[in-house]
């Protein structure tokens, strides 16, 4: 396995996971804000074209466990570096 490798998929995935996270939190507020502006103008709640905050919450539960993975990936292949670097020194 080359070490290159690793960090860039360590480094791809957490920028995956980053941006759904990222996506998340955005449909969070937006159901948010569109339930509270529903709730201040006292009309019907209509039914929203996006996922729901339930989904986006476990979204947002699901990227944070790759993050931590992926970052989990990147801290092992920089160790690996390290020791390759000690044994050649």
């Amino acid at each position: 396995m080359e070490i290159s490798s690793a960090f860039t998929s360590g480094f791809q995935g957490f920028q995956r996971a980053s941006d759904a996270v990222t996506e998340a939190s955005v449909n969070i507020n937006q159901q948010t804000a569109q339930s509270s502006n529903q709730r201040a103008l006292e009309t019907p709640v209509e039914p929203s074209t996006g996922p729901s905050i339930e989904q986006s919450l476990v979204t947002l539960a699901n990227e944070q466990i790759n993050a931590e993975a992926n970052m989990k990936s990147i801290k092992t292949a920089d160790e690996m570096l390290g020791s390759i670097i000690d044994l050649r020194v």
